[in-house]
């Protein structure tokens, strides 16, 4: 059963901006975590950012900092990430995560690992060229 759904990825030129979208199904929207992930060819899958959705508490990997942001829209059970200033770095497969358990209290939430999610959707790839 489809849980999660990506889409909005593509080729885009550096310093260039895209907008992934994850659907999240209804029933396990509430009270999640929602990661995305990427991996580039030959390299180990990166957590790029997250986001509680019970509060709306964002964090971000050091490398996409001041530009990419995860905002969501909880009407729709979409989470999305908002790409800006890409750069050839950042060409990789993006995958959208839940985790339904997540640490309910801020002091308890430590950087989640791939491991705390257990829905994943099917990835959707971005491809930035110069």
């Amino acid at each position: 059963e489809v849980r999660l759904l990506e889409s909005g990825g593509g080729s885009v030129q550096a310093g260039g901006s895209l907008r992934l979208s994850c659907v999240v199904s209804g029933d396990i929207y509430v009270s999640n975590c929602v990661g995305w992930f990427r991996r580039a060819p030959g390299q180990e899958r990166e957590l790029v950012a997250h986001i509680y959705t019970s509060d709306g508490m964002t964090e971000y990997g050091d490398s996409v900092k001041g530009r990419f942001t995860i905002p969501q829209d909880s009407n729709n059970n979409t989470v999305y990430l908002q790409m800006n200033d890409l750069t050839l770095e950042d060409t990789a497969m993006y995958y959208c995560a839940a985790d339904l358990n997540p640490p309910v209290a801020a002091p308890f939430r430590i950087r989640p690992s791939a491991d705390d999610f257990q829905y994943w959707g099917q990835g959707t790839q971005v491809t930035v060229s110069s």
